[in-house]
């Protein structure tokens, strides 16, 4: 079955928004596999056209990062399909421009969806690229993106668009400046603000701006800094409880949080993405927080060549969530998300098998199997369990069962402000032919914690081969679990070889199992080991 898009009055060159509502609703009906086709063209979302609705995304906005008059998890999606099944969306290269602050594409209990050969990207959104022109012992010039707009206020000067007016010195963004390096400009670090100690901001002409300060020495011609609002409020592509969700061709130049974030989802197969920059456009950065993030997922998921370039956190993350045991009461226990980030869904399944796991060694003990799953409120979850509870409160729980298998293979990785894997996956993790151009902190860290982000969990079996690791100033695999105290291997079963690198590292902490050979190094590696095994 065929269905054209204009037919719902989704045409280029007219607001979509409501239109892609009408068509969203439609979808819902269909009983039989259907390709909805797009012409080719520009497609304007405005945001304030797009419904709200709550939506519980992992890893974004805290509970204690709302402004006043913000309703908590209140949100909006360009693209919001529900209930949908058995549905190719055909874009034919339509670029959808948003309008606004909003998610670009929201889908949840979706089966069998297939979204390929479009473009999502935004209309002078809330970042601002400023880049160092001129400077003197106590002024620096800066010249702004030619997109952004700002106003005077006063003494002061405010960034200015739809939905947003933020002072040049945003108190929520002063910490988490992205600061690109003049001769290269692929490595993307994390700086205080430009202007913090700027007594006096002046234009000099038009998107030329000079900050007085006291010293500017630490300022040099040609860097440039990111200026971004971090609080994640709104994503790219959000996939929650779908099964069987494939994104073919899809790019994506700008987002407000996390490029594609997946949460209790089974099956997601990526290829031939394009999370970057527009090509020729007025900033090197392309997301505020990491491109994707993979929580409590099943399955396989699948990354596969594809282009990631200018992120303002991890390339990928995937990992599951250790829930801290907070009641026991005869075969039952509740649990609590333990991080204000990531709370409101229950992805804790009947059926499922759970491990309790110390939270200071990391290691894990018994299993039981879900009976019964409730989620009482925002932040606690019943479970009734099949099998001997081995946990007290205190210790955290693992599902085993929600954590799938990852292959990441042939895709392209630069100017990624912090790592560019994090795995705590139990599945099968294939890392092949990728190129790690410029991470600032560690290539691929392997972690697991139960006292910070409690994101778990152990590895069992990771193969990290044929791939090409060129700047990076940490470690070029870090297998790090954040245990407070050594009782034996958190991970195991981790083989680094034929790989090439151009400034060899690592670092090993209580894993055994790990074998680094064969690979095609620039230098003599480094490695240190803390109780761990490592055939090197």
């Amino acid at each position: 079955m065929i269905i054209k898009a204009k037919e719902f009055g989704v045409v280029p060159g007219q607001d979509a928004a409501q239109p892609l509502v009408k068509l969203a609703e439609y979808l819902q009906t269909v009983d039989q596999p259907c390709t909805v086709t797009f012409d080719p063209g520009e497609y304007p979302i405005y945001a304030k056209n797009l419904p709200l609705r709550k939506m519980y995304v992992t890893n974004t906005i805290g509970d204690n990062e709302w402004k006043p008059g913000e309703v908590p998890h209140e949100n909006r999606a360009g693209f919001l399909l529900e209930n949908v099944s058995d549905a190719t969306l055909e874009g034919n290269g339509a670029v959808f421009i948003l309008h606004g602050q909003a998610t670009n594409m929201a889908l949840i209990d979706c089966q069998n969806v297939t979204v390929k050969n479009l473009c999502l990207t935004a209309e002078r959104p809330d970042m601002h690229e400023l880049t160092v022109t001129e400077k003197g012992p106590f002024w620096v010039d800066f010249r702004l993106d030619a997109e952004s707009q700002y106003i005077r206020r006063s003494r002061a000067f405010d960034f200015v668009g739809e939905d947003y007016c933020t002072p040049f010195l945003a108190e929520r963004a002063a910490g988490w400046i992205g600061h690109m390096d003049a001769a290269d400009p692929g490595i993307l670090k994390r700086t205080g603000h430009p202007f913090f100690s700027a007594w006096r901001i002046a234009e000099r002409g038009d998107h030329l701006l000079r900050a007085y300060m006291p010293n500017a020495l630490r300022f040099h011609i040609g860097e440039r800094y990111e200026l971004f609002d971090v609080r994640r409020k709104y994503n790219g592509i959000f996939i929650d409880r779908c099964q069987n969700i494939t994104l073919e061709g899809i790019e994506q130049n700008f987002n407000y949080g996390l490029a594609l974030v997946a949460q209790d989802s089974d099956t997601l197969t990526c290829s031939g993405l394009r999370f970057a920059p527009r090509l020729g456009g007025p900033r090197l950065m392309a997301s505020v927080a990491d491109f994707m993030q993979i929580c409590m997922c099943r399955g396989q998921v699948i990354v596969r060549d594809s282009f990631f370039e200018g992120a303002g956190d991890d390339c990928l993350n995937a990992h599951g969530i250790h829930f801290k045991i907070v009641r026991t009461d005869g075969d039952a226990i509740t649990v609590r998300f333990m991080h204000p980030q990531s709370h409101g869904f229950n992805p804790l399944r009947p059926g499922d098998r759970i491990t309790f796991v110390n939270p200071h060694t990391l290691l894990c003990r018994g299993e039981a199997v879900i009976r019964g799953s409730e989620l009482l409120d925002e932040y606690t979850i019943r479970l009734t369990l099949d099998g001997e509870l081995v946990g007290a409160a205190g210790d955290v729980i693992e599902d085993i069962d929600a954590s799938p298998s990852l292959t990441f293979e042939r895709n392209t990785i630069d100017r990624i402000i912090t790592r560019g894997l994090l795995l705590t996956v139990r599945g099968k993790v294939r890392i092949r032919e990728n190129v790690f151009k410029h991470t600032t902190m560690n290539n691929i860290l392997i972690s697991d914690d139960a006292k910070s982000w409690y994101e778990s969990g152990c590895v069992r079996d990771v193969v990290i081969e044929g791939n090409t690791f060129q700047y990076c100033p940490e470690h070029t695999v870090c297998i790090k679990p954040e245990n407070r105290s050594h009782a034996g291997p958190v991970h195991s079963g981790i083989l680094i070889r034929n790989n090439t690198v151009r400034t060899p590292s690592y670092f090993v902490k209580s894993a055994d199992g790990v074998v680094i050979e064969g690979n095609h190094d620039a230098h003599r590696p480094k490695l240190r080991m803390i109780n761990s095994q490592v055939q090197f």
